[in-house]
């Protein structure tokens, strides 16, 4: 069994409010989960409404494909509008 995971830490220079920031990554979140069969959540920064922390994870018999999901979901973060990654972890268990 080969597990990825990545840590993606998000800039929301936009985002005025909790409420909105909620709204937008419970967005994304649900997108990256019904496009890739990941899971996902916010991990960290819950109460600061212009960063987020989002974890990410795929299970698979393939460490190659384990890596292209990765990179597929991080592509997919970066074209979001007025969110920015500042960082990231990948790992590949």
């Amino acid at each position: 069994m080969i597990i990825g995971t990545v840590i993606v830490e998000l800039n929301l220079p936009g985002i005025n409010s909790l409420k909105e920031k909620r709204r937008r990554i419970k967005s994304l979140l649900t997108r990256l989960r019904n496009k890739f069969n990941v899971s996902a959540a916010e991990v960290d920064y819950n109460d600061s409404h212009r960063r987020a922390c989002l974890g990410v994870a795929v299970v698979s018999n393939d460490a190659q494909f384990s890596d292209r999901v990765i990179s597929q979901v991080i592509n997919m973060i970066e074209t979001e509008n007025e969110m920015f990654i500042t960082d990231y972890q990948v790992e590949i268990i």
